[in-house]
């Protein structure tokens, strides 16, 4: 009998994403917003399969039906764009396990998508360099590239300049426990944008202040994490949707923790200490928010 030679394939990891500070500097004459922001990656996410096939064609299955299958979802533009820069004729099948909602600001799309170029990479036999990805990555969307750094960054401008965390800061944050929690509704990250760059100047962080803000948590190894949490979208996002800054008073004055928004939202994550229960959050969570809440424990990565 002949055996057939096993088709290429690789299973990803497709980690969901914090910003534990998220400072809107200014909007550019590119019509993009230049930021600063504190990213970690979670020890939980979607999960991606990918199997090369003959006929050159990408196509995409996922396990949620609300998920997109065809161009507009951010793995297939990914393939395309890693195409456009390696001149890769083959094609490839992927299948996506969605766990991170949509429009919840945890970074689920962009993941998804940096998982595909790093499968395709490994699997046409690595044309493309760590640079390379990178450019490829910034070109698909602008979260992109904070999830090539598998640990901890410190994002700039549009999200493309992608600094790791030093060591030391990044130890910090390792093994930190996180309750997410999304509301029955989600944030359009171009309506939050809009809305800061209507308020504009007020709206916007100075950068020299946000780039001060970090640099004192970043050294002082004795300050919490929480004094790091700020998100120029809170105040957006918070006016839009009452429910929120309503459960982050009952959560302060109930439980003495802190709800804080994610990106642009709508999912927001309260800090945890190694020994404190998330029950009487959840509980919290599920009365402002009712049966359509979603809520998911996990921890800081890396």
């Amino acid at each position: 009998m002949v055996q057939l030679a096993p088709v290429p394939s690789l299973t990803l990891p497709c980690p969901a994403k914090i910003n534990l500070f998220l400072a809107v500097t200014g909007r550019r004459a590119d019509g993009f917003h230049d930021l600063v922001s504190v990213v970690s990656p979670l020890a939980w996410g979607d999960e991606l399969s990918v199997q090369t096939t003959a006929d050159g064609a990408f196509t995409l299955a996922c396990d949620n039906s609300d998920v997109p299958a065809d161009d507009t979802n951010l793995v297939l533009r990914a393939a395309k764009a890693f195409r456009g820069a390696t001149g890769w004729t083959g094609g490839a099948h992927f299948e996506l396990t969605k766990r991170i909602p949509a429009g919840a600001g945890l970074g689920g799309g962009s993941s998804d998508a940096v998982a595909a170029l790093r499968a395709l990479n490994q699997l046409a036999g690595q044309p493309l360099t760590a640079a390379g990805l990178s450019e490829v990555a910034v070109q698909v969307g602008s979260d992109c590239p904070l999830f090539l750094a598998d640990a901890p960054v410190t994002m700039r401008g549009r999200g493309e300049r992608i600094e790791p965390l030093p060591a030391a800061v990044a130890a910090r944050l390792r093994g930190q426990r996180v309750l997410l929690c999304k509301p029955p509704f989600g944030i359009n990250t171009a309506w939050a944008y809009r809305q800061l760059a209507a308020a504009a100047p007020v709206s916007y962080q100075a950068p020299n202040i946000a780039e001060a803000h970090v640099a004192a948590w970043m050294a002082d190894p004795e300050r919490p994490l929480e004094d790091l949490a700020v998100n120029s979208f809170e105040a957006v996002v918070f006016a839009k949707q009452v429910t929120l800054p309503v459960l982050a008073q009952d959560l302060r004055e109930t439980c003495g923790l802190h709800l804080h928004l994610s990106g642009s939202g709508s999912a927001c994550f309260v800090l945890l200490d190694p020994d404190h229960s998330p029950v009487g959050a959840c509980e919290r969570i599920s009365r402002a928010w009712g049966p359509q809440a979603w809520m998911k424990e996990t921890q800081l990565s890396h």
